[in-house]
């Protein structure tokens, strides 16, 4: 299976929900937060951080991990 690499290019903040609670009619999770729905993109980094120390949110950055190649050819499934 391959993994696309589309729309891997942009920065997000999320806002995490300090305290989510649960729907007494359905059972389900539900937060008075509105904050919880949103996600802001950014094309770099640096505006991210910018955004975020000028909005004074607390932020965490988590740095994309590095995809390991492994390059594989159709004869490998017949050679053992």
């Amino acid at each position: 299976m391959q993994s696309g690499l589309k729309k891997f290019d942009k920065w997000i903040i999320e806002f995490i929900t300090e305290d989510p609670g649960k729907n007494p009619l359905m059972g389900w999770e539900s937060s008075s937060d509105t904050y919880s729905e949103l996600n802001l993109e950014f094309r770099s980094k640096d505006l991210a951080v910018d955004y975020a120390k000028k909005n004074n949110i607390d932020y965490e950055i988590i740095e994309p991990q590095r995809r390991k190649i492994n390059k594989k050819s159709y004869s490998d499934n017949f050679i053992k």
